[in-house]
């Protein structure tokens, strides 16, 4: 790290301050534009998760239009833990959970993001079962 020095203090190039207005405890800035291989967003691995969690959670689940609403609070936040469990640090994850009652009809759904196509992606799972369709879409951001 090249450091100059102006006036009996010293600066250095990487922080852009003066080393006396530091706190020694102070984290330093990170500055990363693009996650390490191994901490990319990989949906396969985060479709396994979602799929594990929806058979664990959903498998002798009857559609009750009563209930629905907090089970798919508790099935997103449950993914989401599971999902930061998984160690993507820095990433933002945004989990979305439709729950229908199955009668045999289409639904068509759609998602527009503005992102970085380099280090943000998304995945979806679907469960279906006698009386209930559940469809779960997750997507993950990078933090800069």
């Amino acid at each position: 790290m090249a450091t100059s020095s102006f006036r009996g203090t010293s600066i250095g190039a990487a922080e852009g301050m003066f080393e006396a207005d530091r706190n020694p405890g102070d984290p330093e800035n990170t500055y990363i534009l693009r996650p390490v291989f191994q901490q990319r967003f990989r949906p396969s691995v985060i479709k396994d998760c979602i799929h594990t969690v929806l058979k664990e959670e959903l498998a002798n689940a009857e559609y009750s239009p009563e209930e629905m609403h907090q089970l798919t609070n508790h099935l997103s936040e449950i993914i989401k833990d599971k999902l930061k469990e998984l160690g993507y640090d820095r990433y933002k994850m945004v989990v979305h959970v439709v729950i229908g009652e199955q009668r045999g009809e289409g639904v068509f759904m759609a998602a527009r993001c503005f992102w970085d196509a380099d280090t943000d992606n998304y995945t979806h799972d679907v469960f279906m079962n006698d009386s209930l369709f559940c469809v779960v879409a997750a997507f993950g951001c990078f933090y800069y």
